[in-house]
């Protein structure tokens, strides 16, 4: 998806041992040396923070719960039974299939297949009376991101509606926010987590939930850099200039170190 460079790359010293007895040890005694804590996981790749994570649980059973899964470990929850429980309809059954991961991850685009998800688009939507919400969730759930972009252009040719605007017109409420993000990060993705980051840092209080989800799940292999590009391009304010400003303490620290 165009020149993406992530900002956190494999330490080519890693050793597991040093690390989780290093985190250890900076988590014990009388307070916690949280930079010592920064400096090793916002250094470390995805797979050594899951080495470490392993090998933590194993030697140092009773602090399991510095290393749980994000969502488990603000909410002690279940997410796929969260959403079971807190959704309905069309919404869950959305959330639901994007849970199953099942949306195609190559860079194959099928022009063929590309026309018939516009025309299925259209049908389901603007070309019916109602709309059919299965068909686009099934839709923009399993398509990559370069087939559905083939699809959105094709979309706007058949309809003259821009697919956002179709959207717009044909859906509302939750869905319809969920729709809108979907379609967004498929056109976009950099761009769309850009604004996310913006928004989270925009008015009063500081959405520091939505900052680390984004900033650490893009840091690798990902896009982060880009986004940076992306946020300065945009807002004309560097993104760690913004997280700077916005952000404070050990939080602050963790989001610089990640971010270089």
């Amino acid at each position: 998806m165009g020149n993406c460079q992530p900002t956190v790359f494999p330490y080519e010293e890693f050793d597991v041992v040093a690390d989780i007895k290093a985190i250890r040890k900076a988590c014990k005694g009388f307070g916690t040396d949280e930079q010592a804590i920064i400096d090793i996981l916002a250094n470390r790749s995805s797979a050594q923070r899951q080495e470490i994570k392993a090998a933590y649980f194993e030697k140092y059973d009773d602090d399991i719960a510095l290393f749980k899964e994000c969502y488990f470990q603000v909410h002690e929850r279940d997410l796929e039974a969260d959403i079971e429980s807190d959704t309905s309809g069309d919404v869950r059954n959305l959330l639901m299939a994007l849970l199953q991961g099942n949306r195609d991850e190559t860079y194959d685009v099928d022009e063929d297949l590309a026309e018939q998800d516009a025309t299925a688009l259209f049908e389901a939507g603007e070309g019916r009376f109602g709309t059919d919400e299965s068909t686009f969730s099934y839709v923009l759930a399993s398509r990559n991101y370069l087939q559905l972009q083939a699809t959105f252009k094709i979309y706007e040719q058949l309809s003259g509606t821009e697919i956002l605007d179709a959207i717009d017109n044909e859906t509302s409420g939750t869905l319809k926010k969920c729709y809108t993000a979907l379609v967004r990060v498929a056109k976009n993705p950099q761009l769309y987590f850009a604004r996310r980051l913006h928004k989270a840092m925009k008015g009063a209080g500081t959405d520091e939930d939505t900052l680390i989800r984004i900033i650490v799940c893009r840091s690798e292999v990902f896009d982060l850099e880009t986004i940076k590009d992306m946020y300065l391009e945009k807002y004309d304010v560097s993104l760690k200039d913004a997280i700077r400003d916005e952000c404070s303490g050990d939080f602050k620290r963790l989001l610089l170190a990640i971010c270089h």
